[in-house]
Protein backbone atom coordinates (compact mmCIF):
# COMPACT_ATOMS: atom_id res chain seq x y z
CA UNK A 1 0.00 0.00 0.00
CA UNK A 2 2.28 2.30 -1.33
CA UNK A 3 1.54 5.77 -2.30
CA UNK A 4 3.00 7.78 -5.42
CA UNK A 5 4.69 10.89 -4.49
CA UNK A 6 6.04 11.84 -8.04
CA UNK A 7 6.29 11.47 -11.41
CA UNK A 8 7.53 8.83 -13.47
CA UNK A 9 10.49 8.89 -15.83
CA UNK A 10 7.64 8.53 -18.44
CA UNK A 11 5.30 11.54 -17.61
CA UNK A 12 7.77 13.83 -17.63
CA UNK A 13 9.57 12.95 -20.89
CA UNK A 14 5.88 13.39 -21.96
CA UNK A 15 5.07 16.43 -20.52
CA UNK A 16 8.96 18.11 -21.75
CA UNK A 17 7.77 16.97 -25.17
CA UNK A 18 4.27 18.68 -24.89
CA UNK A 19 6.15 21.90 -23.39
CA UNK A 20 8.73 21.86 -26.33
CA UNK A 21 6.12 21.60 -29.24
CA UNK A 22 4.17 24.19 -27.69
CA UNK A 23 7.10 26.72 -27.44
CA UNK A 24 8.21 25.35 -31.14
CA UNK A 25 4.53 26.45 -32.51
CA UNK A 26 4.25 30.06 -30.27
CA UNK A 27 8.05 30.49 -31.79
CA UNK A 28 6.85 29.72 -35.40
CA UNK A 29 3.95 32.14 -34.44
CA UNK A 30 5.25 35.29 -33.61
CA UNK A 31 8.21 35.36 -36.61
CA UNK A 32 5.19 34.79 -39.10
CA UNK A 33 3.31 37.47 -37.50
CA UNK A 34 6.95 39.94 -37.94
CA UNK A 35 7.12 38.79 -41.36
CA UNK A 36 3.45 39.10 -42.05
CA UNK A 37 3.80 43.08 -40.39
CA UNK A 38 7.02 43.53 -41.91
CA UNK A 39 6.25 43.51 -45.35
CA UNK A 40 5.15 46.21 -45.96
CA UNK A 41 6.90 48.42 -43.80
CA UNK A 42 8.40 50.78 -46.92
CA UNK A 43 4.92 51.83 -48.05
CA UNK A 44 3.76 52.67 -44.85
CA UNK A 45 7.15 54.77 -44.25
CA UNK A 46 7.06 56.42 -47.91
CA UNK A 47 2.94 57.29 -47.15
CA UNK A 48 3.59 58.53 -44.04
CA UNK A 49 6.74 60.94 -45.20
CA UNK A 50 4.66 62.24 -47.95
CA UNK A 51 1.55 63.05 -45.30
CA UNK A 52 3.82 64.76 -43.29
CA UNK A 53 5.58 66.67 -45.77
CA UNK A 54 2.18 67.72 -47.10
CA UNK A 55 0.99 68.29 -44.02
CA UNK A 56 3.65 70.52 -42.91
CA UNK A 57 3.50 72.43 -47.05
CA UNK A 58 -0.17 72.67 -46.19
CA UNK A 59 0.29 74.33 -42.39
CA UNK A 60 3.11 76.29 -43.86
CA UNK A 61 0.65 78.03 -46.46
CA UNK A 62 -2.18 78.63 -44.63
CA UNK A 63 -0.13 80.21 -42.14
CA UNK A 64 1.93 82.39 -45.11
CA UNK A 65 -1.95 82.94 -46.72
CA UNK A 66 -2.59 85.74 -44.11
CA UNK A 67 -2.57 89.09 -44.42
CA UNK A 68 0.36 90.87 -44.42
CA UNK A 69 1.14 93.97 -42.43
CA UNK A 70 3.36 95.92 -44.88
CA UNK A 71 0.35 95.40 -47.97
CA UNK A 72 2.72 92.48 -49.78
CA UNK A 73 0.40 90.05 -51.30
CA UNK A 74 0.31 86.49 -49.49
CA UNK A 75 1.13 83.60 -51.90
CA UNK A 76 2.37 85.10 -55.14
CA UNK A 77 4.70 83.72 -58.62
CA UNK A 78 7.54 86.06 -58.49
CA UNK A 79 10.82 84.72 -60.62
CA UNK A 80 13.81 84.03 -57.62
CA UNK A 81 17.37 84.34 -58.06
CA UNK A 82 18.53 80.75 -56.76
CA UNK A 83 21.22 80.01 -54.54
CA UNK A 84 23.26 78.16 -57.52
CA UNK A 85 22.96 80.97 -60.19
CA UNK A 86 19.99 80.87 -62.25
CA UNK A 87 16.54 82.00 -61.49
CA UNK A 88 13.47 80.43 -61.26
CA UNK A 89 9.34 81.54 -61.40
CA UNK A 90 8.40 79.96 -57.93
CA UNK A 91 5.29 80.27 -55.50
CA UNK A 92 6.70 82.79 -52.83
CA UNK A 93 5.42 83.92 -49.55
CA UNK A 94 6.23 85.17 -45.92
CA UNK A 95 6.63 83.66 -42.65
CA UNK A 96 6.18 86.53 -40.19
CA UNK A 97 7.11 84.30 -37.64
CA UNK A 98 9.50 81.88 -39.50
CA UNK A 99 9.68 78.15 -39.28
CA UNK A 100 10.94 75.30 -37.34
CA UNK A 101 12.26 74.07 -40.63
CA UNK A 102 14.85 76.88 -41.42
CA UNK A 103 18.46 75.94 -39.54
CA UNK A 104 19.35 79.08 -37.92
CA UNK A 105 21.18 79.18 -35.02
CA UNK A 106 19.63 79.84 -31.94
CA UNK A 107 16.23 81.77 -32.20
CA UNK A 108 14.26 81.18 -35.14
CA UNK A 109 14.14 84.54 -37.49
CA UNK A 110 11.06 86.50 -37.90
CA UNK A 111 10.06 87.79 -41.23
CA UNK A 112 11.17 84.92 -43.55
CA UNK A 113 10.71 85.08 -47.22
CA UNK A 114 10.13 82.15 -48.76
CA UNK A 115 9.69 80.37 -52.12
CA UNK A 116 9.11 76.65 -52.60
CA UNK A 117 10.31 75.24 -55.78
CA UNK A 118 11.97 71.53 -56.96
CA UNK A 119 15.26 70.89 -57.64
CA UNK A 120 16.80 67.67 -59.09
CA UNK A 121 18.92 65.95 -57.46
CA UNK A 122 17.56 67.43 -54.55
CA UNK A 123 13.91 67.16 -54.33
CA UNK A 124 11.31 69.90 -52.80
CA UNK A 125 13.26 72.76 -51.66
CA UNK A 126 12.14 75.67 -49.50
CA UNK A 127 13.93 79.03 -50.41
CA UNK A 128 14.22 81.28 -47.43
CA UNK A 129 15.71 84.23 -46.30
CA UNK A 130 14.96 87.13 -43.75
CA UNK A 131 14.38 90.73 -44.42
CA UNK A 132 16.53 91.35 -41.14
CA UNK A 133 19.76 89.95 -42.57
CA UNK A 134 21.91 92.70 -43.96
CA UNK A 135 22.35 91.16 -47.11
CA UNK A 136 18.68 90.45 -47.75
CA UNK A 137 18.34 92.33 -50.92
CA UNK A 138 21.98 91.13 -52.43
CA UNK A 139 22.25 87.66 -51.58
CA UNK A 140 20.01 84.92 -53.10
CA UNK A 141 18.51 82.69 -50.39
CA UNK A 142 19.19 79.22 -48.56
CA UNK A 143 18.10 76.01 -49.52
CA UNK A 144 16.20 73.95 -46.94
CA UNK A 145 15.39 70.44 -48.47
CA UNK A 146 11.97 69.49 -47.01
CA UNK A 147 11.96 65.94 -48.76
CA UNK A 148 14.76 64.16 -51.67
CA UNK A 149 11.33 62.09 -52.61
CA UNK A 150 9.70 64.76 -54.52
CA UNK A 151 10.89 64.72 -57.85
CA UNK A 152 8.44 67.71 -59.28
CA UNK A 153 6.08 70.21 -58.61
CA UNK A 154 2.95 71.17 -61.39
CA UNK A 155 0.27 73.85 -60.94
CA UNK A 156 -3.97 73.05 -60.85
CA UNK A 157 -5.53 75.87 -62.50
CA UNK A 158 -9.48 75.71 -62.27
CA UNK A 159 -11.61 77.62 -65.03
CA UNK A 160 -14.92 78.11 -63.83
CA UNK A 161 -16.14 79.42 -67.16
CA UNK A 162 -15.68 75.96 -68.80
CA UNK A 163 -15.83 74.21 -65.14
CA UNK A 164 -12.59 72.18 -65.64
CA UNK A 165 -9.15 71.55 -64.58
CA UNK A 166 -5.84 72.78 -65.94
CA UNK A 167 -2.92 70.98 -64.60
CA UNK A 168 0.39 72.89 -65.95
CA UNK A 169 4.23 72.23 -65.28
CA UNK A 170 4.95 75.79 -64.93
CA UNK A 171 2.61 78.74 -63.54
CA UNK A 172 0.18 80.31 -65.89
CA UNK A 173 -0.15 83.87 -66.34
CA UNK A 174 -3.26 85.77 -67.17
CA UNK A 175 -4.39 88.10 -70.10
CA UNK A 176 -2.62 91.12 -68.50
CA UNK A 177 0.63 89.37 -68.18
CA UNK A 178 0.45 89.08 -64.65
CA UNK A 179 1.55 85.79 -62.67
CA UNK A 180 -1.79 84.00 -61.49
CA UNK A 181 -1.89 81.84 -58.44
CA UNK A 182 -2.52 78.38 -59.19
CA UNK A 183 -5.70 76.75 -56.95
CA UNK A 184 -3.69 73.73 -56.43
CA UNK A 185 -0.37 72.31 -55.47
CA UNK A 186 0.68 68.70 -57.07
Amino acid sequence: SGIRNGFTLLELLLSLALVGLLLVAMNQFIFSMGELWGRGVDVRLFEQHVRAVTRFVEQTLHSAAQPTAKGVQALAIQEIRLPDGPTGTLLTFELLAGSRVLPWPGTRLPDVVCALGVRQEKGLVLYWHSRLEQHFADEPPRAAVLTPLVTGLSYDYYNASFNSWQNLLTPQRDRNGQWQLPTRLR
